[in-house]
């Protein structure tokens, strides 16, 4: 894997190339020769209030999926009246066709460090939970050895770089549950109860681990901060656009000749990133869909990826950025042998706590399963529309609400190809092709 900067060379997650080291993890005493805690030095000299609005000031969202403003978060925990506080990164990345977490973990450690020790300075926390999955044994052998190092650098623990502030930091191993992704069921796995979401409110920075305020983000999320502490609001203005501001990570895969992280700034469209970042479609072949965003995102056709990677634009053409998964598919591949996968995989995930996630995917396999053996019919698409809008707007969290955007959005952009698929649709019909 690799990040590429895509023509602006001042960006969140530049790595520099020496000597034909790519990929090689930046270790502390390259961290530090980077410029790595200059940030935190200067948030120790100010009011934690600051570090708070400057965030604020810069426009950072959740790189998670949600994209809740960052600062909004840190300041409903820093205004809490408890002082006993949390932070916890999560790591649990679950989402099938994302790496970003993954990379950002090997490979710049100290900048996730750094991030999350400015995020609990900002909140007045003292201690700090970063929960990897645990299916990414490198990435917690490269953490592990990080908190160490920083440990014994005075740049964790108690009385950090010679200051009144304190932050201790440990390591929580997630089980391999998707669900777990979902902050409140991360919360209650920490805890040792079972990986299952809780009613919302109140909300994490109200009551959250052991019912006490508790802020939590992504990786990516918490490994902004050290630019924007360090740099400034206005510069990270500078990168993206004025709804969309920053850089995000994407995580390219499927049929491209280039595969690999990549980091570009909000702005670019989506076409972009498949022609310049992934060096166009692998073998020569045209380009049929792609599915934005992960599991949970949604399946588009080409003539839609002229949107911009940015959160309004996305939002008024219903699609979602999640975690900056972009997965490729040719003309050489089946609409329904991809829906079938995620809505397999979303079957094995859900943890059966609310009747529309499991009775609806459940159904939802049996009637896609029948479409791709050719025993299903015209009624079948119907249903499979019914059980998803029902999963989306009652489902209990995120895992139910979020399985059927792929299907749905299939069926909106491919139906055609969906009816090809039944036996009771006329020979005329199977031969208009795929949308």
């Amino acid at each position: 894997m690799n990040i590429r900067r895509n023509g602006q060379s001042d960006l969140v997650f530049n790595i520099e190339w020496q000597g034909g080291q790519t990929g090689a993890q930046i270790d502390l005493p390259d961290y530090l020769a980077r410029g790595g805690y200059q940030a935190l030095r200067r948030a120790l000299a100010t009011d934690p209030a600051q570090v708070v609005q400057t965030v604020k000031d810069a426009g950072l969202r959740g790189r998670g999926g949600a994209a809740f403003p960052t600062g909004l978060k840190m300041e409903h925990v820093r205004d809490n009246l408890e002082l006993e506080r949390y932070v916890i990164c999560n790591a649990d990345e679950g989402e099938p066709g994302t790496f970003k977490d993954r990379f950002v973990m090997t490979h710049l450690p100290f900048q996730l460090l750094e991030g999350m020790t400015l995020a609990a300075y900002a909140v007045g926390a003292n201690r700090g939970i970063i929960y990897i999955r645990y299916e990414y044994p490198e990435a917690q052998a490269s953490i592990r050895h990080s908190i160490a190092a920083a440990v014994e650098a005075g740049l964790l623990g108690d009385n950090i770089l010679g200051s009144e502030f304190s932050f201790h930091l440990e390591i929580f191993s997630g089980a391999g549950s998707y669900l777990c992704g979902e902050e409140t069921a991360l919360l209650s796995s920490i805890e040792g109860k079972k990986g299952r979401p809780r009613l919302k409110p109140p909300y994490p920075t109200q009551s959250g681990l052991w019912g006490k305020p508790t802020l939590i983000n992504n990786v990516e999320t918490l490994a902004n901060l050290p630019a924007i502490i360090g740099r400034g609001a206005v510069w990270y203005r500078s990168l993206g656009t004025a709804d969309s501001p920053g850089t995000k990570l994407i995580s390219l895969s499927g049929d491209v000749n280039n595969r690999g992280l990549f980091e570009v700034p909000f702005g670019v469209s989506f076409r972009e990133i498949i022609e310049s970042c992934g060096g166009g479609i692998k073998n020569g072949r045209k380009l049929k869909a792609v599915n934005i965003g992960g599991a949970s995102g949604v399946v588009v056709p080409p003539h839609e990826l002229d949107c911009r990677l940015e959160y309004g634009a996305c939002a008024k053409r219903e699609i979602t950025i999640g975690s900056g998964a972009v997965f490729v598919l040719d003309d050489t591949r089946s609409i329904l042998d991809n829906v079938r996968n995620r809505a397999a995989f979303f079957l094995h995930e859900s943890c059966g706590k609310c009747t529309p996630c499991r009775e609806g995917l459940r159904q939802v396999n049996r009637i896609i399963g029948a479409l791709c053996g050719g025993a299903g019919t015209a009624s079948d698409l119907a249903k499979l529309e019914r059980y998803t809008r029902t999963m989306q707007q009652a489902a209990f969290c995120g895992l139910g609400q979020a399985a059927g955007n792929t299907l749905i959005s299939s069926l909106a952009y491919f139906r055609s190809e969906y009816e090809a698929a039944c036996r009771d649709v006329q020979p005329a019909a199977k031969k208009e092709g795929t949308a």
